[in-house]
C-alpha cells in the first residue's frame, strides 16, 4: 500500500459503531409511524444515501412533501440521538489513528450522506471537528452514494486527486461511490461482514477496528 495523501471517512459505522441505532430509529418511523410493514433485513437495505431518497424508495415519489420529508427525516434523527448518546464514543483505535494521520500531514475529510444535525451531533460531541478540512454532508450533493460526488467533492476541498485519497467506509454503497470516484477503500465490518463486499475491486483492507495492524501500512 502506498502513503496515501489524504483519508475521507464516511461517518456512521465507519467512525461512530451506530448503525444499530439508526435502523431502529428507521424500523419505527417506516413502520410503526407510518405503516410500511417491513422487515428488519428489507430496512437494513434501505439505508443508504439521503433521508428523503429512502423514503421515496419505500413510499414511492411524490408520497410526501419535501416538507413532510424533513419532518420524517427530523424526526428519525432526534430518536436516534437520544438513543444513541449514552453510547456515544469513537470506534476502538480511531482517536489515535485520527492523530498519528495528522502527525503524518495527511489530509482528512468526512465524506457522509448524514445531514448536518448529525454531522454536528458526532464531531463536536466527540470533539473531534479540528482533525478534518473538510465536511461534505448531505446538504452539500446533489446526489448521494453511491454516486461519487461526495468523495469527488471532498478530494477537491482537499486539493487532493482522487487516485491519492483512501476512503475509510462500513456499507457496500459507499464503497461503491469510492470505486466510481476512482478511490481505493478500507472496510469496516460493523455492520456487513467481507462476503457483502467482494463485487468491489478497490478494497485493500477489511478492519473490525482502527487497532488493526493493516493501517501501519498507510
Amino acid at each position: 500500500m502506498n502513503k496515501a495523501k489524504a483519508f475521507i471517512f464516511d461517518m456512521n459505522g465507519t467512525m461512530v459503531d451506530d448503525m444499530q441505532y439508526h435502523s431502529e430509529a428507521w424500523f419505527n418511523i417506516l413502520n410503526n409511524d407510518l405503516g410500511a410493514n417491513l422487515s428488519r433485513e428489507r430496512v437494513n437495505e434501505e439505508m443508504y444515501g439521503k433521508n428523503a431518497e429512502l423514503l421515496e424508495r419505500v413510499f414511492g415519489s411524490g408520497k410526501f412533501s419535501l416538507q413532510e420529508m424533513d419532518s420524517l427525516s427530523m424526526r428519525k434523527e432526534k430518536r436516534y440521538q437520544e438513543a444513541f448518546l449514552p453510547e456515544l464514543k469513537l470506534i476502538d483505535g480511531l482517536d489515535a489513528f485520527l492523530k498519528k494521520a495528522r502527525d503524518n500531514d495527511i489530509q482528512m475529510a468526512i465524506g457522509s450522506a448524514a445531514i448536518p444535525f448529525n454531522i454536528d451531533f458526532v464531531l463536536d460531541g466527540l470533539q473531534i471537528r479540528h482533525y478534518f478540512k473538510a465536511v461534505v454532508s448531505a446538504d452539500d450533493v446533489s446526489i448521494s452514494k453511491p454516486h461519487p460526488e461526495t468523495f469527488l467533492k471532498c478530494a477537491a476541498l482537499l486539493g487532493v486527486k482522487p487516485e491519492d485519497c483512501i476512503v475509510f467506509e462500513d456499507a457496500p454503497k459507499g464503497v461503491e461511490a469510492a470505486q466510481n470516484a476512482g478511490m481505493k477503500a478500507v472496510a469496516l465490518t460493523t455492520m456487513h461482514g467481507s462476503e457483502n463486499f467482494s463485487k468491489y475491486t478497490n478494497v485493500i483492507a477489511f478492519i473490525e477496528d482502527y487497532n488493526d495492524p493493516l493501517l501501519q501500512k498507510l
